[in-house]
């Protein structure tokens, strides 16, 4: 028994040296400087992932959106690098039909979720395409960035957000993604029908007239489908212009990540109470 042992242990030792796999001992060091969320704004499957992708150079500590720009340059000085500089993204919302301007069909009594109401007929919104209000992604989202309003429609607040692309999974309609702060013009709408129908379900629905296109720098803007669309590739050319004539206010300007303008021939809503049900 005793040599088996003797040979069992050398086998192991042996087993152990030959097997051995180096592990920088500066992985450890920056997730420990990482805030721990492990949410996937970086693209990584968690925060020990991003870690060992920052001690290979493979991405560069600015990479991590939720850290602080203190957290960063904290990891950058550890590892002797530059902290670089990534575009802040935020999650934002192609939607603008709260209560007071949208339009309902029916009523909606089952379980609170979007998830669930979108599976009973599309969740009992005139708009099919349009937000149902029910706060899906205020639940998920775990950096306090989004909350509803008085009109049941979600609003982002920029300065949190993290991009950690939560609130885009949840959302059964598709109406979040997110963007680079420097598209600052945006069409709030995902409207699918056409323009008459459009603006009977939703005052501030899209109806594709065009405008925008004529108004925008050439390339800027298209008419896809029923619905006007930005080539953010041609971004640098975005003036605030193309927002000015639309007649129902979808396209916006923003002015800051969290303050978005209308134009000036957008209608005025002034309604605080929501649209009676149509049917």
């Amino acid at each position: 028994m005793a040599v088996l042992g003797v040979a069992l242990a050398a086998l192991l030792a042996f087993a152990n040296r030959k097997f051995f796999v180096f592990e920088d001992p500066r992985i450890e060091q920056v997730e420990e400087l990482l805030p721990k969320s492990n949410c996937g704004a970086c693209g990584m499957p968690g925060c020990r992932g991003f870690a060992e992708k920052v001690v290979t150079g493979d991405v560069v500590p600015a990479q991590c959106t939720v850290s602080s720009p203190e957290q960063r340059q904290n990891i950058a000085d550890l590892l002797g690098v530059n902290a670089g500089n990534i575009e802040k993204k935020v999650a934002r919302l192609a939607c603008a039909g709260g209560k007071h301007v949208a339009f309902t069909r029916a009523r909606y009594a089952g379980l609170k979720t979007c998830r669930a109401a979108a599976v009973v007929g599309g969740g009992g919104k005139e708009c099919t395409w349009g937000c149902l209000g029910l706060g899906d992604c205020e639940v998920v989202c775990e950096f306090d960035a989004l909350h509803l309003d008085a009109h049941g429609l979600p609003v982002v607040d920029a300065d949190k957000c993290s991009a950690c692309n939560d609130c885009v999974e949840v959302c059964p309609k598709g109406l979040f993604s997110l963007e680079p702060v420097s598209h600052r013009l945006w069409i709030a709408c995902k409207n699918k029908a056409d323009g008459d129908t459009a603006e009977a379900s939703c005052e501030v629905a899209c109806t594709a007239c065009g405008k925008c296109v004529a108004d925008a720098p050439p390339g800027l803007m298209r008419l896809d489908g029923q619905l006007a669309t930005v080539v953010y590739e041609l971004n640098a050319w975005a003036t605030q212009g193309p927002i000015e004539r639309c007649p129902t206010g979808a396209i916006v300007w923003f002015e800051t990540p969290n303050k978005a303008l209308k134009g000036a021939a957008a209608k005025k809503i002034l309604r605080q109470d929501a649209l009676p049900q149509l049917h």
